[in-house]
């Protein structure tokens, strides 16, 4: 890895999310730029935000509806890290959130899960074993490139594009019967001011949220730098829908089916 190409990109990223903008693709100003130099860098964004206060409280994983692909240009999920300054748990499934600093902002209705343990593999039996509970959540996605336009490289640097996590009603995963079973069936409503705007299902999500954790798994054990997902965190596992910008001003909600999870009310500022 070259190590002059990770502390540049770093020193982009820093600036950048301190003076939040728009600015051209990483990839197009670092010509070869792969995930493992953006994964570098990120970790050193992180780092900077550690100096100053911000605490890890989990991970997102991106880019997990293939559905999306082809349109972003992206054909492969990207993780991020879940601060305590990005993560809200919603109070009677309602939230309000600020979109101040955010750069192009979406939303993303998504599943949550609380991990128990550290998952030893990416089995359906130790994934269901390091799971505490679920929730459905949404999360507001962020993007520095004009148009949307990026590469799986410019996302992983980019702290996979998290902006905030709304996190509602957390339900004991032991207390739901056959949740592997039930979670591709999930059924997600989207709507802006009570007017559906999309609907998806779990199934979008690699086939499965539970096997979007999986995934992350795999993907930390290909990172040595990056730490293991631990017991505590929250894993957000990918939108269900498409992922729809956002203005100040706005009320989301969500109503889901197939699973004992209640939707959010979310009002933007």
């Amino acid at each position: 890895m070259d190590d002059g190409a990770v502390e540049a990109l770093a020193a982009e990223l820093i600036a950048l999310h301190d003076a939040p903008r728009e600015v051209s693709p990483f990839t197009e100003h670092h010509p070869g730029l792969s995930t493992e130099v953006s994964y570098a860098a990120a970790a050193r964004l992180h780092s900077h935000r550690m100096e100053r206060g911000w605490q890890p409280r989990g991970r997102k994983i991106g880019f997990t509806n293939r559905s999306l692909w082809a349109r972003y240009g992206v054909h492969e999920p990207v993780w991020g890290t879940v601060y305590d300054r990005t993560l809200a748990f919603a109070e009677e499934d309602r939230a309000c959130v600020s979109l101040a600093g955010l750069v192009q902002p979406r939303i993303e209705p998504e599943v949550c899960f609380g991990l128990a343990a550290t998952p030893r593999d990416r089995s359906r039996p130790a994934l269901l074993a390091a799971i505490a509970w679920v929730a459905h959540s949404v999360e507001i996605v962020q993007c520095h490139h004009p148009g949307w336009k990026v590469k799986a490289a410019d996302c992983a640097a980019d702290n996979g594009l998290h902006g905030r996590l709304v996190v509602g009603t957390r339900v004991q995963a032991a207390d739901i019967a056959a949740l592997a079973d039930r979670l591709p069936a999930l059924q997600v409503t989207l709507l802006r001011s009570g007017a559906v705007v999309d609907r998806g299902v779990g199934a979008n999500v690699l086939g499965s949220p539970l096997e979007s954790l999986g995934y992350l798994v795999d993907l930390l054990a290909r990172q040595p730098e990056a730490p293991p997902l631990r017991a505590g965190e929250v894993v957000t596992t990918g939108v269900l829908t498409d992922a729809h910008p956002v203005r100040p001003g706005e009320i989301w909600s969500t109503v889901l089916e197939g699973l004992p999870l209640r939707g959010l009310a979310i009002e933007l500022s």
